[in-house]
């Protein structure tokens, strides 16, 4: 529900800049009358390079590459691949999401390279097999349902060619899910109560815990994908113990949440 509310309001306001600082309790958790799209769409520049450097994904053609972005929102990390890939297929289950992330690329990528996918289901990618050489995702899977979170990892398998690659983020269980868990459950019934509801879903606290939909361990990702998949690498945070996971290589990254982890693996 506050993906809807963000994507009403992403309709109504005049520009991509007010929604950055209107919608910024779902899109970066801030808000404020300083922010702009360009400061938003500079954070997304820093990590989409970080991300794939530290996984081994920025190659030298990857100028010539497809690449397929699972929960595109309005941009911010879409404008950065669309100058580095050949072609980008953002994707995300809202209508206006999109239309601003094109506006977000028109201004701040390249804009003759991208596709946008709605993803009207909310697990299913209207995306040929093998038609693309890398399928990522970043802080979107914890916020679907379970089965639908399963269900995208599958598609993201699906859609990349023999030899491409999938870099996937899922979150995982924490301590502190001790409390974070039954709260978010909790605010997730009240998104659903008349009245309340409506006022809750604009509250960045209250998204900010009714969002993380579920929690993903490697082995239950793995059960769904194992067996199309090889050179599987489970990556984490040095402050997260390794997850031993059988046929995976256990590796870090001080850049991962201690509550996420990465599953980057190639398409066999």
């Amino acid at each position: 529900m506050p993906w809807t509310a963000a994507g009403t309001a992403t309709e109504h306001e005049g520009s991509a800049d007010d929604v950055v600082r209107s919608t910024g309790w779902v899109f970066n958790n801030q808000t404020g009358g300083e922010l702009d799209l360009a400061a938003f769409v500079a954070t997304g520049d820093d990590e989409t390079m970080a991300y794939l450097h530290a996984f081994g994904l920025d190659t030298a053609d990857i100028g010539q590459h497809t690449l397929v972005e699972i929960g595109s929102g309005i941009g911010r990390m879409t404008a950065s691949f669309s100058r580095m890939f050949g072609s980008v297929l953002a994707c995300d289950l809202d209508a206006a999401f999109l239309e601003r992330c094109r506006e977000t690329v028109a201004q701040f990528g390249r804009p003759g390279r991208l596709r946008t996918v709605h993803v009207a289901d909310g697990h299913s990618l209207q995306i040929g097999d093998a038609s693309a050489d890398l399928a990522f995702s970043y802080i979107t899977l914890q916020h679907c349902h379970r089965d639908d979170a399963l269900g995208l990892a599958a598609e993201a398998v699906r859609v990349v060619r023999p030899g491409g690659h999938v870099a996937l983020n899922f979150r995982t269980w924490t301590a502190a899910d001790i409390v974070l868990w039954p709260t978010g459950k909790l605010i997730r019934l009240l998104w659903r109560v008349p009245v309340i509801g409506p006022v809750l879903t604009n509250q960045r606290w209250a998204t900010r815990l009714g969002w993380q939909a579920n929690r993903l361990s490697p082995g239950e990702v793995m059960g769904v994908v194992r067996r199309h998949l090889d050179d599987v690498r489970i990556v984490r945070s040095p402050k997260h113990g390794a997850f031993k996971v059988p046929g995976t290589t256990d590796d870090t990254f001080d850049g991962a949440n201690r509550s996420h982890w990465w599953l980057i693996a190639t398409v066999r």
